[in-house]
């Protein structure tokens, strides 16, 4: 592509560089300039700064879509492009995965840029996922190709479809009744905007044969206990309960805070998770991040837990007993 001032008269065709208002009009940047075009400028102004197109060249719109379509997979769907852009649509509420190096595409040349949100990120439909822009007026045509080899349908969403789940709640004789009410409610909130509406929920003492004997009985699509009193060891009241009931604990504890204590496992193959206290609040935490993607049919191993500890240290929530720092 050629970049520069030129005389009027040499300007059809070429791409207007910059927006002007001259001769009674008003031309936006990236108008092609059409011989009325060049006829009303006359005698206005003598140069004007303009891309033109050289062989092998692709405009930006067109290289946006092109890229953006080779991006595109199942649950996204792909806009019209515009200055150069286009974007990556969700078309249902889940998990997005991000399945190539961005870096990789984004090193082919400054010309191509492409922005996304974080893998593994919760969405909903219609929300914007990533989006190419073009920065040039046009790119050339091997540069585009280079780009669209290195994408390979990165972008999938991946829908809720878990639909029941089944609440095991501990109390302990000093846990107050409203702590448990509070977090029946939370839980369901959280269940019911991953499209989890059927819930049942199981109250009962802080002891293990009590929630091994509750986990036995549970036949939802999802199992989540939330212990009246914090788990601190795999062999604590609700991990131990799990594997008492025929079942395994795949990892405790996680590289999240708050969220910690939370544990994950599976019994007759479904997923069960041990929650951290933290829930019964509705802010943000380490176990909303497991809950969605288990949700999303995602698995979840003790290696992608482990990964959480990039950007895991949240925010503070205000029901935190303290604060991570000593004054």
């Amino acid at each position: 592509m050629k970049f520069g001032t030129v005389p009027l008269a040499q300007a059809e065709g070429a791409v207007l560089a910059h927006s002007l208002s001259a001769g009674g009009m008003a031309l936006r940047k990236g108008h092609v300039l059409t011989p009325a075009d060049l006829e009303a400028l006359a005698g206005v102004i003598d140069h004007v700064t303009v891309a033109r197109l050289e062989p092998g060249d692709i405009a930006e719109n067109e290289a946006a879509h092109a890229l953006a379509s080779a991006l595109n997979g199942v649950g996204v769907r792909v806009t019209e492009a515009f200055t150069g852009r286009a974007n990556l649509i969700a078309q249902t509420n889940g998990v997005l995965r991000i399945g190539t190096d961005v870096a990789a595409l984004n090193s082919v040349d400054e010309a191509i840029t492409l922005a996304t949100l974080p893998d593994y990120a919760r969405v909903g439909a219609g929300q914007m996922l990533a989006t190419v822009k073009i920065i040039p007026y046009a790119v050339p045509g091997a540069l585009v190709a280079q780009a669209i080899g290195a994408a390979q349908r990165m972008f999938d969403v991946h829908p809720f479809v878990l639909t029941s789940a089944a609440l095991i709640l501990t109390e302990t004789p000093s846990l107050k009744k409203s702590l448990t009410a509070k977090a029946d409610a939370i839980l369901r909130q959280r269940l019911s905007a991953l499209g989890v509406e059927d819930v049942t929920t199981t109250v009962l003492p802080h002891e293990t044969g009590a929630v091994a004997d509750a986990l036995g009985k549970a036949d939802a699509d999802l199992v989540l206990v939330l212990g009246g009193s914090a788990t601190s060891d795999r062999n604590d009241v609700c991990p131990a309960a799990l594997n008492a009931a025929g079942g395994v604990v795949h990892r405790f504890g996680m590289p999240v805070d708050p969220g910690n204590l939370l544990f994950i496992g599976a019994l007759a193959g479904r997923p069960v998770i041990g929650l951290p206290g933290c829930v019964r609040s509705p802010a943000l935490n380490g176990a909303d991040w497991v809950l969605e993607r288990i949700v999303a049919g995602l698995e979840v191993t003790g290696e992608d837990i482990a990964s959480m500890g990039v950007g895991g240290l949240l925010k503070e929530i205000p029901s935190r007993p303290q604060s991570r720092m000593r004054p």
